[in-house]
């Protein structure tokens, strides 16, 4: 029997009458590479002929792709769950699968905690999804867990979830770093690159459907192609990225700090098309708590870092993230962060609390910073941030700035919005455009007219397809 043919994957609505496929919602949490995995199993649906629904009360079967890095994605994927659970005891659904990384990071205990899930699948197991939908694959088969080794490539379906102007793309899975406070390693298991062909394959598959911004995302970038035998091999995967023609802005997210070599910066400095954006996660200044990190650097090795892109780039955005209340971090090694951060002026910053993680190396030692003093560092450094974002904004005023139009705006239908090339999606923040018209999509002129800390106010001054 075909997989599109069997009972349980249709409905029939009356006598006589086709079955007609099964609608399946679908909720993704956690990181864009989440996202993607989400994406990858609503491909594997529809080529089985399952119908994906974009509204969770009306699917008869829900699919939730969970999240499991710190306690707080823990806590709202299992929020989420009992919510899409309360939907089978009322609404349409009689069938709720959950999906992910928590899943993969502890199967035995959502297995035995939640009894309203009827099947559980691990990162190794997108895909049987079909299977699990279909009440082919039912609790009985718990995920073994431990470091999963799936790796999807360019002949995988995938169905986009967000705008077809601006997609992301995996270029590897998994990670070899050891730093304490993460346990990714533990559930995504070992770094593991893509091929490049099937990359440069994906993307123009991408580019043809109608994407203009590619957003490469892995957890480690800067790691791309060792496992190959590459040499540079994310300057490599750029190289062959800025000639797929229709890709007008190609931007790298999570470049370790520990691996930029000179040749990524001239790759990046070199072609119009990538874009003068850098993602470096630095998480902290401090020499000793990067060593309690397990991360190594200091704020000077930062410093030369910085100092690299800028010399090469001069207006290039540059985007960090720090952790706060590390084990054992004292007042005097946060006001090196805090004067770091000053000092260093980066166009974007992110601050995240310590979460005290099991099976991580931070785990053995004492979570001594109490989660009120967290919290207070983490807004005094914000404070600090917030300074620098909304004078570096300010002096964006006046200035006719090229923005990625994203359509209608959340805040309001009679408003668009957009990024400038120094915006990147969901994380940065966004051009409001109050005057002119464009489409998503559109690469357009804007001047901007207002600067606020994190957004922008601007009007379109031309039409559209800059370059």
């Amino acid at each position: 029997m075909s997989p599109t043919s069997r009972p349980a994957a249709t409905h029939r609505s009356g006598a006589g009458q086709q079955p007609r496929p099964v609608r399946v919602g679908f909720v993704s949490l956690g990181c864009p590479k989440n996202l993607v995995d989400s994406e990858v199993m609503m491909g594997l649906l529809r080529r089985d002929g399952l119908l994906i629904t974009p509204d969770a009360a009306e699917a008869e079967v829900i699919v939730v792709n969970t999240c499991g890095f710190i306690d707080s994605a823990r806590q709202e994927s299992i929020d989420t769950i009992l919510e899409m659970a309360e939907l089978k005891r009322t609404g349409a659904c009689r069938r709720l699968v959950v999906a992910g990384c928590l899943v993969q990071r502890q199967p035995e205990e959502m297995r035995r905690e939640l009894p309203e899930v009827d099947a559980f699948l691990g990162l190794d197991d997108l895909g049987k999804v079909a299977d699990a939908v279909r009440g082919e694959r039912g609790d009985a088969e718990i995920p073994s867990g431990g470091p999963a080794t799936y790796l999807y490539d360019h002949q995988t379906p995938r169905i986009l979830s967000g705008p077809g102007h601006s997609v992301y793309l995996k270029i590897a899975e998994g990670c070899d770093n050891p730093c304490a406070f993460c346990a990714i390693p533990k559930f995504r298991g070992a770094f593991r690159s893509r091929r490049l062909g099937s990359i440069l394959a994906e993307a123009e598959a991408l580019v043809a459907g109608g994407a203009v911004e590619l957003n490469l995302i892995a957890q480690d970038s800067t790691n791309y192609g060792l496992d190959l035998g590459l040499e540079d091999g994310v300057a490599r995967l750029l190289e062959g990225l800025s000639e797929v023609e229709g890709a007008r802005w190609i931007r790298l997210f999570y470049v370790y700090p520990n691996r930029i070599t000179d040749r990524l910066i001239e790759v990046m400095a070199g072609h119009d098309n990538i874009c003068k954006y850098v993602d470096i996660p630095l998480q902290h200044a401090s020499r000793a708590v990067l060593q309690r990190m397990v991360r190594g650097g200091s704020a000077d090795h930062h410093r030369r870092i910085l100092r690299r892109f800028r010399d090469a780039m001069p207006a290039i955005t540059l985007r960090t993230t720090m952790i706060v209340g590390f084990p054992g971090e004292t007042e005097a090694e946060f006001d090196e962060l805090l004067d770091f951060v000053a000092e260093a002026r980066f166009d974007r910053l992110g601050a995240f609390t310590y979460s005290h993680e099991e099976s991580t190396r931070a785990a053995a030692l004492a979570d001594d910073v109490p989660p009120e003093v967290k919290e207070e560092r983490r807004e005094r450094l914000m404070a600090v941030q917030e300074e620098i974002s909304i004078e570096r904004n300010r002096q964006l005023v006046g200035r006719t700035l090229t923005v990625l139009c994203d359509g209608v705006s959340p805040e309001s239908e009679h408003l668009l919005e957009g990024r400038t090339e120094g915006q990147a999606p969901e994380v940065d923040g966004v051009v409001y455009l109050v005057e002119g018209e464009a489409i998503a999509g559109d690469l357009v002129p804007v001047e901007i007219t207002e600067a606020h800390p994190y957004d922008l106010v601007g009007r379109v001054v031309a039409a559209p397809a800059l370059a």
